[in-house]
């Protein structure tokens, strides 16, 4: 049985290391013509992703390549006095097992787990899917797979083909992500410092391994529906607009925005779909059920739904028609929870009020100035992340080949 799974960032990197666990055979397109090497930005990995990830045998790595971001500094603006946080405190009170990673360094990580066994097919794009499993491409020949997966993110290709444009309900938090990175003239090592404003919230940080370092921007505002999201030019422009005069060292973090490498930008949207599943095609991470970029621990959520399809694929023994609607069933919680983990994360990490921006320095300085137990007992208590992701499970599915034998489904 041939699955074709589109999209080499995350999800499908650990759904083809699953898959051909269970004895599938799997061919991964990506849209860009090689893996990306630019580090990215930095995402989290929460308790459940990285169960799986040790029942991967990759944890070992994913710890060795951590940020190991562990200082907070806070500057209000307004204010000439900084809050300094103990960051380790505020994740340890966030999830019992956690762990921050810069996202191309992660998606290396999950595509060497299983590179021997999984057919990549880099610089290369899905044009259209038929009922019966016939899949054109951008380049390569036409042919023909049993199961095609959308694993490509927001702006799912996949999606747009088999369910249409207007299918997903998008619900935008009302705010904006971008990130870039920069010379880390600062020699920031393990240290993130943001500066907070009414409506914005600007940062920086740098890791052990990283040459350079990553600036972040998260801020208020009406969605531009003539902001196409390959728009760099009208994205900088945004940036620009919302934080230029906010702070001396901000100003220089935008001078470096005609010259940087890397660059990413895009409103905070949640995906909102009745199914996920048409036939022979399903999502699966972002491409199905965003719960919104940079708020809502999309990574962890996606890398939880690869595990659980292929757990159900292998369960069902190939057999969509039960693995696709048991998939969305044991998902289904998981979603939700992220959707509403997103809303109360993006209202804390862009106040809304003057209130909300003291709120957040001093909320950091309590946390840090408490003894581990009572700071932990604090964020769980203050925080609907800290009880939501501590709280969500993932069964066991079939034993993998190597330990129980074929399942005849290759």
């Amino acid at each position: 049985m041939r699955i074709l799974v589109s999209g080499a960032s995350i999800a499908g990197p650990v759904l083809a290391h699953w898959l051909t666990r269970y004895g599938f055979g799997v061919t991964v397109v990506e849209q860009a013509p090689a893996p990306r090497r630019t580090g990215g930005h930095a995402v989290d990995l929460f308790r459940p992703a990285m169960d799986i990830s040790e029942r991967m045998g990759v944890l070992p790595r994913i710890e060795e390549r951590a940020t190991g971001t562990h200082r907070l500094t806070v500057h209000r603006e307004g204010s000439r006095r900084p809050v300094r946080a103990d960051l380790s405190k505020i994740f340890g009170g966030t999830s019992g097992r956690h762990a921050e990673i810069m996202r191309d360094d992660l998606s290396e990580i999950y595509r060497d787990a299983a590179r021997d066994d999984v057919e990549y097919a880099f610089g290369d794009s899905v044009t259209g899917i038929s009922p019966g499993g016939e899949v054109t491409f951008e380049n390569g020949a036409p042919r023909r797979f049993d199961l095609v997966v959308g694993a490509d993110g927001l702006h799912s290709t996949v999606r747009r083909l088999v369910f249409g444009e207007g299918s997903p309900t998008e619900s935008f938090v009302g705010a904006h992500f971008g990130v870039m990175s920069l010379p880390n003239v600062s020699g920031l090592d393990g240290e993130l410092l943001i500066h907070v404003g009414v409506g914005r919230t600007a940062g920086l940080y740098g890791a052990r391994h990283l040459g350079d370092a990553r600036a972040l921007f998260l801020f208020r505002g009406e969605r531009d529906p003539g902001c196409h999201h390959h728009d760099v030019a009208r994205q900088k422009a945004r940036l620009r607009a919302a934080f230029t005069g906010m702070h001396t060292e901000v100003d220089r973090w935008l001078d470096e925005l005609d010259r940087t490498p890397a660059f990413y930008f895009d409103s905070i949207t949640q995906l909102r779909m009745d199914t996920w599943s048409k036939g022979r095609v399903t999502l699966v991470g972002d491409a199905g059920y965003c719960p919104g970029a940079a708020v809502g621990g999309s990574t962890s959520l996606a890398v939880v739904g690869a595990y659980v399809l292929a757990g159900e694929l292998a369960r069902a023994g190939g057999d969509h028609e039960r693995a696709f609607p048991a998939y969305e069933r044991a998902m289904a919680e998981h979603v939700r929870g992220s959707r509403a983990v997103a809303l109360s994360a993006a209202k804390t990490l862009v106040p809304t009020s003057r209130l909300g921006v003291w709120g957040l320095a001093q909320g950091a300085r309590l946390i840090s100035a408490l003894p581990a137990r009572p700071s932990r007992a604090l964020v769980r208590l203050t925080t609907k992340s800290a009880r939501f992701h501590d709280s969500v499970t993932v069964e066991d599915y079939p034993a993998p080949l190597a330990a129980s034998g074929p399942l005849g489904i290759a």
